[in-house]
């Protein structure tokens, strides 16, 4: 028996497991319901990027609610995105996401489309998102690798504690390669580990006793080895850039004229780092400069 023939055998003892664990154990959230649509699933994974759950909800709902479909989004200007997005933090994703409203109202009709490629095409969207919006809005079969995923495969079948801080392509690869059969399958056990890495096989503080393939689990069955590297930290926010441009974002938001350049200069005191974190904004489509010098969300 192969090395892959071997770790598809493995998997299919896990497909049962975990996709029963999920029927039982599934968080009700809105774009899981059957009126999100396509379009509800495709604005939940751009806001749920780098994002949690909790945050995520109060935006989501609002955005759904002014925004039902993509037509709608589509004769907005980006500014008004950009605006919607509060303070859910990396606010290029707005911008990404209305790019794609328009060219789903331009070449779909004002349909999110169902194919992998046609998904693939659409502006902001790379290869997990069209695998998830296909996955989880259509019922197709494709191997949907997001950070939850990726540390649950990481475990249960190559036996580490954590994966690469980047996708492989070994990732990639195996995650095909244990993928059930048939689309429905496929698409909720899809759906089923990343619910397993986000509410049990957690990055900080796993709750095996919990885990519904804990037994079967290659890192457990091994020890439990420490991850081997330097540790793995969470991302500083204070002061850096970052915080700044939130800062500056955050006036342009309540803002319904251009804003002055003064006033921008009051929400931080280092001038050489407020005017870089500025230049971002702009550099990033997220502002636009006017003569004054006034700033406002962009217009398209």
């Amino acid at each position: 028996m192969t090395a892959t023939t071997e770790t598809e055998h493995s998997a299919a003892a896990l497909h049962g497991p975990v996709i029963d664990w999920f029927d039982a154990h599934a968080r009700d959230l809105p774009w899981r319901r059957p009126e999100a649509g396509a379009w509800g699933v495709m604005v939940s994974e751009f806001m749920l990027q780098q994002t949690p759950v909790n945050r995520v909800l109060p935006v989501y709902e609002q955005w759904m609610e002014r925004w039902p479909r993509p037509a709608d989004l589509a004769k907005e200007t980006p500014g008004e995105a950009v605006r919607a997005w509060g303070r859910l933090g990396y606010p290029r994703r707005a911008l990404r996401l209305h790019g794609a409203a328009l060219a789903i109202a331009e070449r779909h009709g004002g349909d999110v489309p169902s194919e992998h490629a046609q998904l693939l095409a659409l502006p902001g969207v790379g290869e997990y998102t069209a695998a998830a919006v296909a996955s989880f809005a259509y019922g197709r079969r494709h191997a949907v690798l997001d950070t939850n995923v990726r540390r649950v495969f990481a475990r249960a079948l190559s036996g580490t504690q954590y994966p690469p801080n980047a996708t492989t392509a070994a990732e990639r690869r195996l995650a095909r390669a244990v993928l059930p059969e048939t689309d429905a399958v496929a698409a909720r056990w899809a759906a089923a580990t990343m619910e397993l890495g986000a509410l049990v096989c957690t990055a900080r503080s796993p709750r095996c006793g919990g885990c519904p393939i804990a037994a079967q689990c290659a890192w457990r069955l091994a020890g439990s080895p420490p991850h081997e590297g330097p540790p793995r930290r969470g991302q500083t926010y204070a002061g850096t850039d970052r915080q700044v441009r939130g800062r500056l974002l955050a006036v342009l938001r309540e803002a319904t004229d251009p804003v002055p350049r003064a006033a921008l200069d009051t929400v931080w005191d280092d001038a050489v780092q407020r005017a870089r974190a500025l230049d971002g904004l702009v550099a990033d489509g997220l502002v636009e400069p006017l003569p004054g010098p006034a700033y406002r969300l962009p217009h398209g």
